[in-house]
C-alpha cells in the first residue's frame, strides 16, 4: 500500500495540567503536534503508511519532535534540518463555562524560514497515493507557501490525490500576500477540500443566499464550479454546549449532499486536533470503504473519539472507530 504524505509545521505544545490556568500552573505538559502532522499520525495509527515532511532545527528539540512522531509510526525520513527555532504553542485547558485558550510562540521558526528548494517533491511523493496540507502551512511565510505550491504541482504531475483543510487563520497572514491571493491557486490543485461556509466566503468570495435550503450544499456546489478539480467538499458542524460538551456531525458534498447524525461528546477531554482526526479518518475511509457516506461516518466517529484523548494526535485503531460507527457510544467497560 502506498503512503499518505502530509506537509506542515510541527510545534511543541505546552499545556496546563488539571485544567489549571496559565497564570497558576507551576508545570506544563509537553506534547508535539501540527495540523498536517496530526493527520499523518492518525492515518498511521489506522494502519495506512504515512509520512510527514517538515523542517526542524538541528538540535535536541528538533530530534525530540521527530522521535515523537516516529513512535506513532510516521515516516520522518524527509525532514529537513535548518534554522534555529522550534515553534511553540501554549494551551490553557478550559472547563465548563471557561473556554480553552491557545497562545502561539512560533515567529521565526525553522519551518517559517525553510528553503523551498530543499524539498525534492518528485522523490518524496514517488511512493505516495495521497498528499494532504492545511491552510496554516502557506500562511506562515512566502517560503512555506512556495513549498506548498511545489508539492501540489508534483502531486498533480504524478496523479496523486490532493486534499486540503483550508483552515483560514486570519492572524497568521503577515508576510505581504493575502490568503485570498495565495489560497486560490493552491486550492485549484485539490481533489478533496475541508471548507466551511464562512471560510469559502472569506477566502473565495463565495456567498450563500440567506434563504438557501441547504447552505453547505450551496457552498459546495459553488466551490466545485469555481475549482473544477475538486471532487468532494467535506466539513463538520459543531454545536458547542460548553468547553466540556460538544455535539458534532459530518457533511459532504460531491454533487449530492450527505450528512451524518450528530454525535454527543461529554465530557470533552481535549478538543485540539479534532478536525485533524476527522481528516485522517476521511482519508482512511476514502481508501478503505466503498462509499463516500461510509468514509464520512468513519471520519466523524474518529473525530468524536479524539475529543476523549489528551494531546494533539488521535490515538485510536480502526476497530475502535468502527465500534463507534456501529452505534456503540455508551463507553461501557471493555474486558
Amino acid at each position: 500500500m502506498k503512503q499518505v504524505v502530509t506537509f506542515g509545521e510541527i510545534m511543541m505544545r505546552l499545556s496546563t495540567p488539571l485544567n489549571y490556568r496559565l497564570t497558576q500552573s507551576a508545570s506544563l505538559e509537553v506534547n508535539y503536534g501540527g495540523g498536517d502532522a496530526n493527520v499523518a499520525a492518525a492515518v498511521a495509527g489506522l494502519g495506512i503508511p504515512a509520512a510527514h515532511v517538515t523542517c526542524f532545527p538541528a538540535n535536541e528539540l528538533g530530534q525530540a519532535a521527530v522521535q515523537s512522531f516516529q513512535r506513532l509510526g510516521v515516516d520522518m525520513q524527509h525532514t529537513v534540518y535548518s534554522g534555529k527555532r522550534l515553534g511553540l504553542y501554549f494551551l490553557e485547558v478550559g472547563a465548563s463555562l471557561r473556554p480553552s485558550k491557545v497562545v502561539y510562540d512560533r515567529a521565526d521558526s525553522s519551518f517559517a524560514n525553510l528553503d523551498p528548494a530543499a524539498f525534492d517533491w518528485d522523490e518524496i511523493l514517488k511512493d505516495a497515493q495521497w498528499l494532504h496540507w492545511t491552510g496554516i502551512t502557506p500562511a506562515i511565510s512566502a517560503a512555506t507557501a512556495q513549498a506548498t505550491a511545489d508539492a501540489i504541482a508534483a502531486a498533480r504531475r504524478l496523479g496523486i490525490t490532493v486534499s486540503a483543510d483550508v483552515n483560514y487563520r486570519r492572524n497568521l497572514w503577515q508576510y505581504g500576500q493575502t490568503a485570498q491571493e495565495v489560497m486560490t491557486d493552491l486550492v485549484a490543485g485539490c481533489d478533496v477540500v475541508v471548507c466551511s461556509e464562512n471560510d469559502a466566503n472569506d477566502l473565495f468570495g463565495i456567498q450563500v443566499a440567506a434563504g438557501a435550503e441547504n447552505k453547505f450544499a450551496s457552498m459546495g456546489e459553488q466551490l466545485m464550479a469555481r475549482f473544477p478539480q475538486i471532487r468532494q467538499v467535506i466539513s463538520t458542524r459543531r454545536k458547542t454546549q460548553s468547553a466540556s460538551h460538544e455535539r458534532i456531525k459530518g457533511m459532504l458534498f460531491d454533487g449530492t449532499y450527505t450528512e451524518t447524525p450528530y454525535l454527543d461528546i461529554t465530557p470533552v477531554v481535549d478538543r485540539i486536533g479534532g478536525g485533524d482526526a476527522f481528516m485522517g479518518g476521511f482519508i482512511y475511509g476514502a481508501l478503505t470503504y466503498a462509499t463516500p457516506a461510509e468514509a464520512l461516518s468513519f471520519a466523524l466517529a474518529a473525530s468524536a473519539l479524539k475529543h476523549t484523548i489528551h494531546g494533539d494526535v488521535n490515538l485510536v485503531t480502526a476497530a475502535e472507530v468502527e465500534h463507534v460507527m456501529q452505534g456503540n457510544t455508551t463507553g461501557r467497560l471493555v474486558r
